[in-house]
């Protein structure tokens, strides 16, 4: 039996639901920057299976910000051990394709050069789960374990909402400004909110496989996160089809096969040895299974993400496969993008309006992430296709089709080069640093120039980064050098703070931001990027990137974006930085006429030993 809920047991600036990915930067985020924050859990510790492991350049560079990269890099499989991708029949069997992936291809580790300091590594979820929320308890927020979401209620002050003790029963209230959910896929906070959702959930099944087999002598040779296995046999089309990806090299694993959404299969430890003697085709290795558990593949997303107070981030607004690992980096930067503005509208230096530039920006993201990355399955479609024309169910079919494959005729050098391409054409669920990095927002915490509009990509947008300083826009990359050591642009800003990167003919920008911040009661920091100034250029990258003149200015926000460009200091300098940081803080543009938000301002409505390690280190003390 549970107690009547009275007055709110705890009054907090900020409650997160969830721990995920979403959750955990948010706490980190909100709780570096001295804000009250509460984050509960349902569940007795953080997740305890590899789930999402893929972390793209842009999510490092976010943790780098944040201050635990140095831990994500610990405890990550490191980039050098991912790029080989191999499409086999079985691990043991022969092998007819493989891909160089996470950067490794040339021409796009080139592109991931020109964009970003940093690389792929592999940190599978339950790892990344408590570096977050271990770092924010050690930055003051509360940990609430064992805590079920009930509901909430929100008003014009503030969010009731209703917390569950799983443990005893209890129910009680917490009183926070805003309340995020951050609680998956199944979000009892969107639901409750009844935000609106385009798409369809359930729409293929999976099953993982959780394992543990020492197979170093199938793979140490070609090490890679992925490995591809088309299997004869076992499914419809005569080929199962398999992913087995690396959770630790090269003993602990996690398999995934697929099987129709209306006909789940029934997978006990004993078949799941069976399916994974299968795909490794060497029946002499010891398996153990760990768990085996059933899920879907989803294509839906909210096309808003906050009502009022309340705001949803993560899987709980966008749910897709893992392909192109876009899943819990995108929620990670879903968190980053809400914590800057939550901070500064509790800080008061921010009205309520500037919250709604978050689902102006998110929304757009999840709108080309999630088809993008249901889409992908299409390229594997192809390469079962290339492999068994026929796509005949008997399993002697498959295995004959694919013998035929090594045959001398101009048919069979036809069916080849088809299956090469196929191969060839995954690169698209691995290799896309444009659509990791080429975001442009446009929002009411973005201020243009009244009549431009940013550039067009000159080049397939997903899978090349063009970079741009046109407001909306992530701060383009370039090495700067301060005291002979090299850093990024990316890394000369954000901590939390607005920066105005200018050049040597700039000086008066240093006066300008100072009397803007002054008046406006918003820290500034001022850059000046040259020779002679606080970072050099020596190689000369700012100044191209930059796209505006030694005087010009760059007003670069907290999550690294362009908020506002000047092309030079003119007279009217003062009033136009003035106008635009007046513009993004939703504070109204001080009469300026000629710059425009550029997203209209909507009425506000309302990871064994490392492990135990790990875990030792960042358990929240009791």
């Amino acid at each position: 039996m549970t107690s009547a809920v009275q007055k709110p047991a705890y009054e907090t600036e900020v409650l997160i639901i969830g721990t995920g990915p979403a959750g955990g930067t948010m706490a980190l985020a909100l709780a570096k920057a001295g804000i009250r924050t509460v984050i509960a859990n349902r569940y007795g510790w953080t997740c305890r299976t590899p789930r999402a492991h893929i972390t793209n350049p842009r999510a490092m560079e976010i943790f780098h910000d944040l201050g635990v990269i140095d831990d994500v890099n610990l405890y990550a499989s490191p980039n050098e051990l991912m790029g080989e991708n191999v499409m086999c029949q079985s691990l043991a069997g022969e092998e007819f394709g493989r891909l160089r992936t996470w950067g490794h291809e040339p021409g796009r580790r080139f592109n991931y050069a020109l964009g970003t300091p940093e690389v792929f590594v592999d940190l599978p979820q339950n790892y990344l789960e408590k570096i977050l929320l271990g770092a924010a308890a050690h930055k003051g927020a509360e940990v609430l374990l064992h805590t079920e979401f009930v509901k909430f209620d929100q008003d014009d002050e503030g969010v009731t909402s209703v917390l569950r003790n799983r443990l005893t029963g209890e129910e009680y209230s917490v009183r926070s400004k805003y309340l995020v959910g951050a609680d998956g896929a199944r979000s009892a906070i969107a639901k409750q909110l009844n935000l609106p959702f385009k798409g369809d959930m359930d729409k293929l099944g999976a099953t993982n496989i959780v394992f543990t087999a020492d197979l170093t002598k199938y793979v140490e040779h070609r090490p890679s996160s992925l490995y591809w296995m088309f299997t004869p046999g076992e499914a419809p089309g005569g080929l199962m089809m398999g992913a087995l990806r690396m959770v630790r090299p090269w003993t602990r694993w996690l398999a995934t096969t697929f099987f129709d959404i209306n006909n789940p299969p029934v997978i006990d430890h004993v078949e799941a040895r069976r399916l994974m003697h299968r795909l490794i085709g060497d029946d002499s290795i010891d398996v153990q299974i760990e768990s085996v558990s059933l899920w879907a593949f989803n294509e839906c997303w909210a096309t808003r993400f906050h009502q009022g107070r309340v705001f949803c981030a993560g899987d709980a607004v966008h749910r897709h496969p893992p392909l192109k690992g876009l899943g819990s980096n995108t929620s990670v930067q879903d968190s980053y993008n809400l914590a800057w503005k939550l901070v500064h509208v509790l800080k008061g230096m921010a009205t309520p309006a500037l919250l709604e530039s978050y689902s102006q920006e998110r929304v757009p993201v999840a709108e080309e992430f999630v088809p993008a990355a249901f889409g992908a399955m299409k390229y594997y479609d192809q390469v079962v296709a290339a492999l068994n024309p026929t796509l005949s169910d008997d399993p002697a079919v498959s295995s004959a089709s694919f013998e035929m494959l090594k045959g001398e005729s101009a048919d069979l050098s036809a069916r080849r080069q088809l299956l090469r391409e196929a191969v060839a054409d995954t690169y698209r669920t691995y290799d896309c640093p444009g659509i990791e990095m080429n975001q442009r927002y446009q929002s009411c915490a973005v201020v243009t120039p009244e009549g431009e509009t940013a550039p067009p990509f000159s080049q397939d947008a997903e899978i090349y980064y063009q970079p741009t300083s046109f407001p909306g826009a992530r701060l383009p990359h370039a090495w700067l050098f301060k005291d002979g050591s090299k850093i990024s642009s990316l890394y000369v800003c954000g901590g939390g703070e607005f920066t105005l990167l200018t050049g040597n003919s700039g000086a008066g920008w240093r006066a300008i931001a100072k009397a803007v911040s002054d008046k406006l009661g918003v820290p500034i920091k001022v850059v000046t990027i040259g020779l002679g100034q606080d970072y050099q250029d020596h190689y000369g990258d700012y100044a191209r990137i930059s796209e505006v003149d030694e005087s010009g200015a760059l007003l670069v926000r907290p999550d690294v974006y362009i908020g506002w460009r000047a092309g030079s200091l003119t007279e009217t300098a003062a009033v136009d930085l003035e106008a635009a940081f007046s513009t993004i803080l939703g504070r109204g543009a001080s009469g300026h006429g000629e710059l425009k938000a550029s997203g209209a301002i909507q009425p506000s409505k309302k990871f064994d030993e490392m492990d135990n390690a790990l875990t030792a280190k960042f358990m929240p003390a009791s």
